[in-house]
């Protein structure tokens, strides 16, 4: 069985690559599903279209996919308490002209 650390550095390898593109992202409600090797979580950034969006997925360590799971919009409000955190990936520029892919 893999640990949870490893499945969280395999998920950042997959993940980091496709959330670069919504910097600045936050990473909340995380869950280990250790028997699955897996990890669900939801990314929270400001889409260009939408506004505020919190995206899930869910990572298989075993077969390397990192799937998305549905997006919901978020408050304003309920952005702005996500922002109080550290981002899990940080913006160096804010609002990539040709980004958010979908």
């Amino acid at each position: 069985m893999t640990s949870a650390e490893t499945i969280l550095q395999r998920r950042d390898a997959k993940a980091k690559s496709h959330l670069t593109q919504y910097a600045p992202v936050w990473i909340v409600n995380e869950t280990i599903i250790a028997e699955d090797e897996a990890v669900q979580f939801e990314a929270v950034f400001q889409h260009n279209l939408y506004g505020w969006v919190s995206r899930r997925y869910r990572y298989d360590s075993f077969n390397d996919v990192l799937y998305f799971k549905g997006q919901v919009l978020l408050s304003e409000d309920a952005a702005l308490k996500i922002q109080e955190q550290e981002p899990y990936i940080a913006a160096q520029v804010s609002d990539i002209p040709n980004a958010y892919g979908g």
